[in-house]
């Protein structure tokens, strides 16, 4: 009876659970070796300088103080001064100022160009004659050169002698038959709106291609069951279209600020900084720290601060860029 309940037993018993054995060792390094050029080369142009930075950051630098110290084989150093040059950033009326403006344009830039690009994809959403000229269009300005762009709308647009601008001022004024009307120098006397206005213009395309994507992806058995339902147009975008929207629109935000907070040939082409420090921004100031005031460890400080601060908001990017695979993926 013993042997017979034991038969039993064994027979009841689950067989025994493979588990599924991966690629060896020597197979994923072979499916990684020919990745290994680009991680090295990637390596050698971003993290050996940055290292390297991160190491002049702590040293008081000047071209035009002879140094006892030789650094890296590259120039005379005076001293060692640890975290002094970043104390002197964040103390720095003019850095701070700098921080200030870099806020100021990245928040104005990000929030008129995302108004802006959101009502050009909802118009972009709707099938009309000539969609497809439109949109070739309106991308047009996001492949422009920079420099370009900045050169179009300061000699185009604001030139206070023969710029569009203020053509159009003059044609308005002699419409009620004054010979001339006032010539603005916009540069000299709106130099942050200036700066603004010719990146939102160059940024804007950009926002409208992420939120026309996400608009696409809408499913429109939700939109025609609320059409059903009685819902009209500026409900169903209140209540069914914007939640949706919602990480493109994080993800649209938190790209355009990484870009725009590197902005430096806007500023350097239009207005040079100026008047005075107006729409000096931290990279202008790290140039304007190295090649006209010399100060290598002070800019290099700055520099680092400007790249963890961006490593931080492009942190926030990529969880919301993994966060909307994963929703691809669930559907």
């Amino acid at each position: 009876m013993a042997t017979v309940a034991t038969t039993h037993q064994d027979e009841d018993a689950a067989p025994p659970v493979r588990r599924p054995t991966g690629p060896s060792s020597r197979t994923r390094w072979k499916r990684r070796a020919p990745l290994l050029p680009a991680l090295v080369f990637t390596i050698v142009v971003t993290q050996i300088p940055f290292l390297v930075t991160l190491a002049l950051s702590s040293v008081s630098w000047s071209a035009l103080r002879p140094g006892d110290h030789s650094f890296l084989g590259l120039g005379n150093y005076n001293d060692f001064v640890g975290f002094d040059n970043y104390a002197t950033v964040f103390t720095d009326p003019r850095l701070r100022s700098a921080v200030v403006n870099t806020i100021t344009l990245t928040v104005s830039v990000v929030l008129i160009s995302l108004l802006l690009g959101l009502a050009l994809a909802v118009l972009l959403d709707r099938k009309f004659p000539g969609r497809g000229l439109a949109r070739t269009l309106l991308i047009a300005p996001f492949l422009v050169m920079p420099v370009a762009s900045a050169l179009l709308w300061k000699h185009a647009l604001y030139n206070p002698t023969y710029g569009l601008f203020n053509g159009v001022i003059n044609g308005i004024w002699k419409l009620f038959g004054a010979d001339h009307g006032p010539t603005v120098d916009f540069v000299s006397s709106y130099p942050m709106p200036a700066v603004v206005a010719a990146l939102v213009w160059q940024w804007t395309p950009f926002m409208m291609l992420i939120l026309l994507a996400g608009l696409q992806a809408q499913p429109t058995d939700i939109l025609e069951a609320a059409r059903v339902d009685g819902a009209n147009g500026p409900k169903i975008f209140r209540h069914i279209t914007l939640p949706h929207l919602r990480q493109y629109i994080e993800l649209s935000t938190l790209l355009g600020a990484i870009y725009i907070v590197q902005a430096f040939d806007a500023i350097f082409s239009i207005t040079q900084g100026g008047p005075g420090s107006a729409t000096t921004n931290l990279p202008y100031e790290i140039y304007l720290t190295t090649f006209r005031k010399f100060e290598y460890g002070e800019a290099a400080a700055a520099g680092v601060i400007t790249v963890i601060g961006t490593i931080i908001v492009a942190t926030f990017a990529l969880r919301v860029v993994s966060s909307l695979f994963r929703q691809e993926q669930a559907r």
